[in-house]
């Protein structure tokens, strides 16, 4: 009989094993986010976050039934912690060539356009021609500073990096800076909009490279082909049942 009962025991410690190895439903999504990207990511004066990114994070894990966890980050580009299972994605972001050698990206987003902003008298064109001896103002690790001190830099264009946006918009306005290279969203809002911004505009075409990207989409460990199929499945879900639409509205988007 001791056979037959080794037998029965080796069969349910298999069968625990088998159990214990089927995927678990997800319950929580942990998204990264660097707060001081308004109207995309920020905290409200309660401290609370909002913006475009957050909204549709929030609907995304609506759609799959799975809390979500916003994680506060310094860095747009922290692909170490992404790496270290500190967080399991990083929401706004573009996909350039440079950030795809190290993680994949979901489906974009929403389209993105980039835009030279300067005062309307000063009749500057976005072309290193038109730039020369010129200071543009980027904000520190985008992909917009890595598109002009790549291409615009060796040129002969001084290129000025800023932490915050409020930071570069006060250099605008004083004239220490000449001009700034902006996706045409965050610029509204932080200068066109407003009072200081009725000598400033758009000037010139929209600025199209491979190195600035097109969209904005969420970044992810090569590895979790799972959660970004899920989290593709999510959106196209969304934009279905009309909730991406409601959430886009407000934020005034340009289709390049």
């Amino acid at each position: 009989m001791a056979p037959i009962h080794l037998c029965v025991a080796l069969v349910l410690l298999l069968a625990v094993d088998a159990v214990a190895g089927i995927d678990q439903p997800r319950r929580e999504i942990r998204f990264a986010v660097a707060a001081h990207f308004p109207p995309f990511q920020s905290r409200n004066p309660q401290g609370q976050l909002v913006g475009l990114n957050i909204e549709l994070g929030n609907a995304l894990c609506q759609q799959l039934n799975v809390r979500c966890t916003w994680v506060d980050q310094v860095l747009v580009e922290n692909f170490k912690d992404l790496d270290a299972l500190q967080f399991d994605a990083i929401i706004g972001i573009a996909p350039t060539p440079q950030r795809q050698r190290w993680v994949s990206f979901t489906d974009n987003l929403y389209p993105f356009t980039t835009r030279l902003v300067a005062r309307r008298s000063s009749g500057l064109m976005p072309t290193p021609a038109s730039l020369k001896g010129k200071r543009v103002g980027v904000l520190l690790g985008s992909n917009r500073e890595a598109f002009a001190r790549s291409q615009w830099a060796p040129k002969g264009v001084i290129i000025k990096r800023f932490w915050l946006n409020d930071e570069l918009v006060r250099s605008l306005v004083a004239g220490d800076i000449d001009a700034t290279l902006q996706g045409t969203v965050e610029i509204r809002d932080a200068l066109l909009d407003t009072p200081a911004g009725q000598d400033f505009d758009f000037l010139g075409p929209a600025v199209s490279a491979e190195l600035l990207g097109h969209g904005v989409a969420i970044g992810l460990r090569t590895t979790d082909t799972a959660l970004r199929a899920e989290l593709n499945r999510a959106l196209e879900q969304l934009k279905h049942n009309g909730e991406y639409q409601r959430i886009l509205a407000p934020y005034r988007l340009e289709v390049p």
